[in-house]
């Protein structure tokens, strides 16, 4: 069995290409200072709103990478409500998701603060307020005292994919980390969100939470590269969406005497490609804002309003008043209302193709292209 990088007497010095490195480095700089101009001559509201729908996407998108889905909804009604942004509606939050929201924000919008153990500890305890992780209970706030190893396959057939230092070397470990990321190095934050990530990984201190609370860390960087609070693009959605590459290039440099190229190279163009996707996101909000902004005055019911940020976000599949029905958890009748009043105001139209169902989509000035 080839070794694990923490085996190896050099760790935890890691060593890389700079030829291969600095030319994305560079190219994920530049794209961000564009982001941040274009963003920096928008108005309040659109702002806000890019900010408000990028935070809800980041922990929806985080805790999915995790096999967990989050309520839509509940993630932004809590980020809005922490941030101070008028949202409309009083929607009830779970525990479980104020706690990703409090982590994440904490990362982000203190990323200037020092992060040692208290407050990853902290995180640890907020993500696991209910000191379960489904049907396991665990110990929260706290590293790990036990083995560790990610497995896959059925019971009595499992693979291990990796095995973590043992539990008696993860306080020395995480000191070391912890030590490293709060020093000022000559190391670009950019170049230091990657290597926190992976080097966050390969220590697992926790009995779960691991990739999540490793995101956050990257977040936090990123943050700290920008400084700012302000968050334009999601890291997560971008590596949720290329997760079988993800786990592949940290299976492959786990196992590397210290030269982690290829894990950087990939996590560095991951980043630009969730920059270049920024451009997308920001025409639907500038789209949703727009029309947000021309109905101000317009009189909408909760559900309508629901609905309606629902059709400007991720929307899967035709809208039906049985699908308006549950999501708002209404009748089908008060749904069709809410629908009839809708198109009344020239919001909604009904679909031109047939069938036995009624669809109904934006009317063409809403639509996105």
């Amino acid at each position: 069995m080839a070794k694990y990088i923490y085996e190896y007497d050099n760790w935890p010095e890691f060593t890389w290409d700079d030829k291969k490195i600095g030319g994305i480095i560079g190219k994920v700089r530049h794209l961000q200072g564009k982001i941040f101009g274009q963003m920096g001559a928008l108005g309040f509201s659109i702002k806000e709103e890019t900010i408000l729908s990028t935070l809800t996407l980041d922990v929806l998108k985080s805790s999915e990478i995790e096999g967990e889905f989050l309520n839509y909804e509940q993630v932004r009604s809590s980020i809005a409500k922490r941030l101070g942004i008028e949202n409309a509606g009083i929607v009830h939050v779970d525990r479980n998701v104020e706690g990703v929201v409090e982590m994440m924000l904490d990362a982000t919008q203190n990323y200037d603060k020092i992060l040692d153990q208290e407050r990853i500890f902290g995180w640890h305890a907020t993500l696991f307020s209910s000191g379960w992780s489904g049907i396991h209970r665990i110990d929260t706030g706290c590293y790990r005292d036990g083995e560790m190893q990610v497995v896959s396959g059925p019971m009595g057939k499992e693979k291990i994919h990796f095995q973590a230092p043992s539990p008696n070397e993860v306080k020395k470990e995480m000191d070391l980390f912890l030590d490293w990321f709060n020093k000022e190095t000559e190391i670009d934050e950019v170049l230091k969100a990657a290597i926190a990530h992976f080097w966050f990984i390969i220590i697992h201190p926790f009995d779960d939470g691991n990739g999540r609370i490793a995101r956050a860390i990257s977040d936090m960087l990123l943050a700290r590269s920008e400084k700012s609070t302000q968050r334009f693009y999601s890291l997560s959605n971008q590596i949720l969406s290329e997760e079988k590459k993800y786990y592949e290039v940290l299976q492959k440099v786990q196992h590397s005497s210290g030269d982690i190229t290829d894990w950087l190279d990939w996590f560095l163009n991951c980043l630009f490609r969730a920059l270049e996707n920024t451009d997308e996101t920001l025409k639907c909000i500038y789209k949703k804002a727009d029309f947000w902004d021309k109905n101000k005055e317009t009189v909408l019911n909760n559900r309508q309003r629901i609905m309606l940020n629902k059709m400007f976000d991720e929307f899967e599949g035709k809208l039906r008043s049985s699908k308006w029905a549950k999501i708002t958890k209404c009748s089908t009748d008060t749904a069709l209302r809410d629908i009839k009043d809708l198109i009344e105001k020239g919001i909604l139209r009904q679909e031109d193709s047939g069938g036995r169902s009624t669809n109904y989509e934006l009317t063409e000035e809403w639509k996105m292209q």
